[in-house]
């Protein structure tokens, strides 16, 4: 992973963690159920964000590296991946 990809997504996650003490917080304080549901939305979409800055630097990084190194079996390794981890994301 590159190292500015690294810090940024370092830095969405902690902003994550934030959001969910803070969802944390908003249920023990007995809040209104529909704001906590408003937060939890803005968690998975920071969630969905941080996912795809890692996923592009992935392509853009190790599944070029396989394609440009020409190790077909790389290749198909690389492509194994994504395929497995696009499944998962379907269930």
């Amino acid at each position: 992973m590159k190292t500015d990809t690294k810090e940024s997504a370092l830095k969405r996650l902690a902003r994550i963690e934030g959001q969910v003490r803070g969802i944390v917080k908003m249920l023990e304080e007995n809040r209104y159920c529909i704001d906590v549901l408003h937060q939890i939305q803005a968690v998975k979409s920071a969630i969905r964000r941080a996912e795809s800055e890692i996923l592009k630097d992935h392509a853009n990084s190790c599944i070029s590296e396989a394609i440009e190194t020409g190790d077909a079996n790389a290749q198909r390794e690389k492509i194994s991946e994504l395929i497995d981890l696009f499944e998962r994301l379907k269930r």
